[in-house]
């Protein structure tokens, strides 16, 4: 998807953003999809993989860091699995207003980044990225981390009783 968005950035400028919001509508509607078989009966299928080796892992990490497991590989430019992570949000029953949000924002900085850079870099973006890719790592970092903490500061408000009546 992101050399096809690119591309588009690059030959039609006047479309870059309009491929972006298409490109963001198909992950979260894919997302979404997956996120549904697997909330209905994927904890029967997770629980047999979870009980050892890299299931477990996999398990033990997302119980610990949550959504950032799926928020980093929604934003990456870098290959990472998708699936497994949007899997285990359904099969653990993440709420879906969680999961969409995180979904959402991530797929939209990462597709209206490479329009932009598209539009800027034309056919030089692959190039620029590569050559900074240490600052992309730092943003994705500081933009997962921020999330954590702000939906932390989510469910601390909901669970809060203090909180309600203010």
């Amino acid at each position: 998807m992101d050399i096809l968005l690119v591309t588009i950035s690059v030959l039609k400028p006047s479309q870059a953003y309009v491929a972006a919001l298409c490109a963001i509508t198909g992950s979260l509607a894919g997302s979404l999809i997956l996120f549904a078989i697997a909330h209905k009966g994927g904890e029967v299928l997770l629980e047999k993989y979870i009980s050892h080796g890299r299931g477990k892992r996999l398990h033990n990490w997302f119980e610990r860091y949550g959504l950032v497991t799926v928020f980093i590989p929604a934003i990456s430019p870098l290959p990472l699995p998708m699936k497994i992570p949007v899997f285990c949000a359904g099969a653990l029953e993440v709420r879906w207003s969680s999961f969409t949000v995180v979904v959402f924002v991530a797929r939209a900085l990462r597709y209206l980044a490479l329009a932009a850079l598209g539009q800027r870099f034309g056919t030089e973006t692959f190039t620029y990225l590569k050559a900074h890719a240490i600052l992309v790592i730092v943003v994705i970092v500081v933009l997962a981390v921020l999330s954590v903490v702000l939906l932390r500061v989510l469910d601390a408000a909901k669970e809060d009783p203090l909180a309600k009546q203010t």
